[in-house]
């Protein structure tokens, strides 16, 4: 039985390496969601007051 590809069995250098690109240039310009506020934002679902959702330099 063969089976399917799916579509990470795709492999696609340029878009990869755009993807890297628009990573990197939100590294250098800080828009990023630090790990601890990404951990308290998925604690809090689920309980009777849930956080907002983090934003960049959270």
């Amino acid at each position: 039985m063969t089976r399917e590809k799916s579509l990470f069995d795709e492999n696609d250098p340029a878009a990869e390496a755009a993807a890297d690109a628009r990573a990197e240039a939100d590294v250098k310009a800080g828009r990023l969601v630090g790990h601890d506020a990404v951990k308290r934002w998925i604690a809090s679902l689920g309980t009777d007051k849930p956080l907002p959702r983090p934003t960049p330099g959270d």
